[in-house]
């Protein structure tokens, strides 16, 4: 074990360092203006070192594998496939629809190979919500909302990376309590493979100097490797948690994505439609720094996820659990939106097609 962190922990340092060098010469950077308000280029390298660690691993270590060699080279080729639409963003903010068409592909990829959503559990009660040839809409479905969450959290130095860290670490208590020790493995070494980039982004190492970005390279292949790993653990006959459970990891993503997604269409706007009326926009309105912001959202996303491993634990049925993730959600809705009216987005937004532009789900940070 200590053999693979070493290696994973090296390689993303390294492959970090160097990416953002390369990032300055061929201008992979994000720049201030608009809704960013850093100061300077910044490269957005973040998801490249998080894919070159994994790279890695497989190639040195292929006997560590959650799958076989052949199925895990199949999640490595959607991955890849996500890093190269995600810094093709970066690098020139493509449109909207050969991105949602290329994360459709990543889906593909795997859904090919005979990987896909095939059950929701004992949700109706005793008879198990067996999906079908529908299981592979609803994993073309999981495929956008895991990526488009996990890019939409991406707003605050840490954010993305604490909150991933939080999923990571607890699914890996997930697979452990099954005895799954390979896959818990797994969870562990990426949150290795994130620690390089949580130091240079929060600017525990020379921040004036060597500070980066996740991009949308980063959230993508994040995303997906979540939805990776729980469709890992949630599916099969040696399943390790019921697919109810893996919605309380990933709470705070789903909710705040569904929430503002909800909120624009209420407001007769387009559900990609850019705003500033995310969790940790609120939460920076309210007053908090950007650290506390972190820190609130990691902490929220560790009690979500420990409610529904503790339901796991102690029996409670499925269908039980899904109700009280619902109220859950539907309670976070009604704060969130409180909240939204206490302390609004004051900055003026045109009413032309010329609206500032401050957020948007699947572009730049």
């Amino acid at each position: 074990m200590s053999k693979e962190i070493i290696i994973i922990f090296l390689t993303a340092m390294t492959s970090l360092l160097i990416a953002r060098v390369v990032a300055l010469k061929c201008g992979l950077v994000d720049k201030p203006g608009g809704r960013k308000h850093h100061k300077g280029e910044i490269p957005l390298v973040g998801g490249i070192s998080f894919y070159c660690a994994i790279a890695i691993c497989y190639l040195f270590r292929p006997e560590v594998l959650p799958q076989s060699e052949a199925h895990f080279l199949t999640y490595l080729m959607s991955i890849s496939l996500l890093l190269f639409v995600g810094i093709a963003d970066d690098r020139f903010d493509l449109p909207v629809a050969p991105r949602i068409v290329l994360q459709a592909l990543s889906a593909v990829i795997l859904m090919v190979d005979g990987f896909y959503l095939q059950t929701f559990g004992y949700v109706l009660g005793e008879h198990e919500l067996l999906l079908g040839p529908l299981g592979y809409l609803v994993t073309l479905f999981a495929t956008w909302a895991a990526i488009n969450a996990f890019n939409m959290i991406d707003g605050v130095d840490g954010l993305l990376g604490s909150v991933s860290c939080v999923i990571f670490a607890t699914l890996m208590a997930v697979f452990l309590l099954a005895g799954k020790q390979i896959h818990a493995m797994w969870c562990l070494l990426m949150i290795v493979a994130l620690i390089p980039y949580l130091m240079l982004n929060m600017g525990f190492i020379d921040s004036k100097r060597l500070k980066v970005f996740m991009g949308d390279a980063g959230s993508m292949v994040i995303g997906f490797s979540v939805l990776w790993l729980i469709m890992l653990g949630s599916q099969g006959n040696d399943a390790a948690m019921a697919p109810v459970t893996a919605l309380w990891l990933i709470a705070l993503p789903l909710m705040d994505m569904v929430t503002i997604m909800v909120r624009r269409l209420r407001r007769g706007q387009s559900p990609f439609h850019p705003d500033r009326d995310h969790l940790h926009h609120i939460l920076l309105r309210s007053g908090l720094t950007g650290r506390q912001t972190v820190l609130f959202a990691s902490v929220l996303t560790a009690t979500l996820a420990c409610v529904g491993i503790v339901l796991s634990i102690i029996g409670m049925t499925e269908w039980l659990s899904l109700a009280l993730f619902i109220g859950v959600f539907a309670s976070y809705f009604a704060i969130n939106t409180k909240l939204q009216q206490l302390h609004p987005d004051m900055r003026v937004q045109l009413k032309s097609s010329r609206t500032v532009s401050v957020d948007a789900p699947v572009s730049h940070r």
